[in-house]
């Protein structure tokens, strides 16, 4: 049998030697091709696209039985037709049964592959992950004669080339796409958009789309959702307002996109308009757009309108559960969120990283730790999201020895030291006191981005370091970093506990000056309290004047310590009023007036200042304490008696009282202690 095929065929060159194993193995079998006959050479192309041997490609189901149909369109000498060829190429490049290693092969040793071919060999190593595979074989396809690629080919290519990392690769092919012409074609013209959105060349991509000559709803989307990823969410509204006036009808990946937006802006008004919209003109609401308009009523405050959207879901994908979990743990509702935790049908690290985060986001970060613990309890491994929100949780607490131990944690579990998690770990080493190990971490960080240095910065401006901390800044600016104005409000900072007058007026001069960043309220209450600690207060008192931005509490607040600390009555009345006016149910600003005027010898405006604070019927707010105990954080507001050792740790007040009086000082505590034991 074998013999009467091959003296069938025109030569037995024919069969490229790569393919000769497989056409040899699989002669023998007679399953699924017992009345298969070999046809004319001078085949037409009708005839090969109705041939039985494809019909039962189509049914292939595995890559022994293609090879069995590959044996037998050798020998009917039907594997030399290029639509026929890429049939079996096709299979092996985007099947189930997918092997980019033999369809390479096929490719390599076909007679004359069409650009199909080469497509979908592109697009299975699009699609298998592997951006180089199909990098090299587009450039071989460029060196193969007479092929050129077509229209498919470059929406592949540059899906490949999506990543920021490989713009310049992106780069080129597009500039082949301009070469060849295919810049007109819809898909191309889209894909193009769609890659300078990734790379973050926003002009570009809105000059392609203003000189495009062709335009669809993809094209409009792939805009709008490029301005949303980059945070763009008044341009990408801007836009949908002109994609309305052509009368171009949104689809659900418009309203995801506007939602989004709306996000972003936290304008509840405009989120509300768009789910209007969208249950009037009959958007289906997928669970992605449902996912999107929950969030939108989350970040905006309306948790009732996302629980409803919530409870209407006929099915409830694991962001639906993790963004209600998220909305109620940051809006202190802890013990809803909690519920609704244990109720998520999979078990994710996903959500318990939400609600770490939402009680980090709402200070509450002795529960975010304490979740931390039973997470690790139910079984749920932490990842380094989980790790980050743990150490802003140690940050806000100044819980070191906690700190301490999540990075041995970190070193024990081998997780990665990207960059956010070594700026968590700064953060935390240098506001919880340790700076030496903040500097040590800094540096063994194999990469540092803006925020990195903005942690180091700040960490040692708050610790009195303002040398190093300008220091650290000159480095940042001579690497080719910019600073934002959380940078700047450490380096003024620095210069506040530094006492550095004339350094704090040039960083300050340099915010607008130099690197364009306005400043906020913030950065004029450091500057006020640079200017005030070094008795500069009518300069203090005239920058609070000269602002841009109505002046809140802490800029008045800044002038007005400064004035009690020089005994400045007359500025520090004005302040104190302002104060006053701001925020009449402050009762720390009535205390801290009769204050100043009882040091300034003034008993009968220090009467009056607290007369008015019983007219108004303000109490002064308890302070608050934590202390760090083996690990375990401690918290305690004035004249606390719940903490199970309170009858100890009064005892220990009041010797302590008993020996400051000693030394002149005096208390409140030794009264109330007394009571307590009396």
């Amino acid at each position: 049998m074998l013999i009467f095929y091959v003296t069938k065929l025109k030569s037995p060159s024919l069969i490229p030697t790569p393919l000769l194993g497989p056409f040899l193995s699989y002669l023998h079998t007679r399953t699924l091709f017992r009345y298969v006959k070999p046809v004319n050479w001078n085949t037409t192309h009708s005839f090969v696209r109705t041939n039985p041997l494809l019909s039962i490609l189509e049914r292939c189901k595995s890559l022994a039985q293609l090879k069995q149909i590959q044996a037998q369109m050798i020998l009917t000498g039907l594997v030399d037709d290029s639509f026929a060829a890429s049939r079996l190429v096709a299979f092996c490049a985007l099947s189930e049964s997918q092997s980019l290693e033999y369809c390479l092969r096929m490719l390599y040793h076909a007679r004359e592959p069409n650009v199909f071919s080469w497509n979908v060999t592109i697009r299975g190593y699009v699609e298998s992950g592997d951006v180089e595979g199909a990098l090299l074989l587009y450039r071989r396809m460029l060196r193969y004669g007479s092929l050129k690629p077509d229209n498919h080919t470059y929406p592949l290519l540059l899906k490949a080339c999506s990543c920021p990392s490989l713009n310049c690769v992106g780069l080129t092919i597009l500039g082949h796409v301009l070469k060849f012409g295919f810049q007109y074609y819809i898909f191309v013209h889209n894909a193009s958009i769609s890659t300078l959105l990734s790379y973050g060349e926003l002009e570009a991509a809105y000059d392609m789309f203003n000189k495009g000559c062709v335009r669809d709803l993809v094209t409009w989307n792939s805009m709008i959702s490029g301005f949303v990823r980059r945070g763009l969410a008044y341009e990408a509204v801007k836009l949908y307002r002109e994609m309305e006036e052509e009368k171009v009808k949104p689809n659900e990946i418009t309203m995801i996109g506007m939602v989004s937006s709306c996000s972003q802006l936290q304008d509840l008004n405009l989120g509300r308009e768009f789910h209007r919209y969208i249950e009037e003109h009959g958007i289906e609401l997928t669970i992605p757009l449902i996912n999107a308009l929950m969030d939108m009523y989350v970040k905006c405050g309306d948790l009732l309108a996302a629980r409803v959207l919530f409870d209407n879901m006929a099915q409830k994908s694991l962001v639906s559960w993790t963004t209600m979990v998220l909305g109620y743990s940051r809006f202190g509702f802890l013990d809803v969120a909690r519920e609704l935790l244990f109720k998520i049908p999979e078990k994710s690290v996903v959500p318990w990283n939400a609600i770490i985060s939402g009680c980090v986001h709402a200070k509450q970060s002795k529960e975010a730790l304490d979740l931390f613990h039973e997470m690790q309890i139910n079984g749920i491994e932490p990842d380094k999201v989980t790790m980050v929100n743990c150490l802003c949780a140690c940050s806000q607490l100044g819980a070191l020895d906690v700190g301490i131990w999540i990075h041995h944690y970190i070193e024990r579990r081998n997780l990665p030291l990207d960059v956010a998690m070594g700026t968590a770990l700064v953060d935390m080493y240098a506001k919880c006191g340790n700076i030496p190990k903040a500097v040590q971490v800094f540096e063994e960080i194999p990469q540092r981005n803006c925020l990195t240095w903005t942690a180091i910065i700040c960490g040692l401006a708050l610790h009195g370091n303002a040398r190093d901390a300008l220091s650290y800044f000159s480095k940042m600016i001579r690497i080719g970093l910019m600073p934002d104005e959380i940078t700047f409000l450490g380096v003024l900072s620095a210069c506040c506990h530094g006492g550095l007058v004339e350094e704090g007026r040039k960083y300050f001069s340099q915010m607008s000056s130099k690197f364009k960043i306005s400043p906020k309220l913030k950065h004029y209450s450091c500057m006020v309290d640079l200017l005030g600690r070094a008795g500069h207060l009518e300069e203090a008192e005239m920058l609070i004047k000269s602002m841009p931005i109505a002046p809140d509490a802490a800029v008045w607040g800044a002038l007005f310590s400064a004035c009690r600390v020089h005994g400045n009555v007359l500025i520090g009345e004005r302040a104190a009023f302002k104060l006053l006016e701001l925020d009449p149910q402050d009762g720390g600003n009535y205390v801290l007036l009769a204050s100043m005027y009882s040091e300034a010898k003034m008993w009968k405006e220090s009467r009056s200042a607290r007369k008015l604070m019983e007219e108004r019927g303000v109490e002064k707010t308890p302070g608050c304490s934590l202390v760090e105990i083996n690990g375990i954080v401690h918290e305690f507001i004035v004249r606390d008696a719940s903490h199970t050792q309170s009858g100890l740790i009064y005892e220990c007040l009041v010797s302590l009282t008993n020996q400051l009086e000693l030394l002149g000082f005096t208390s409140d505590v030794l009264a109330y202690g007394n009571d307590l034991f009396s």
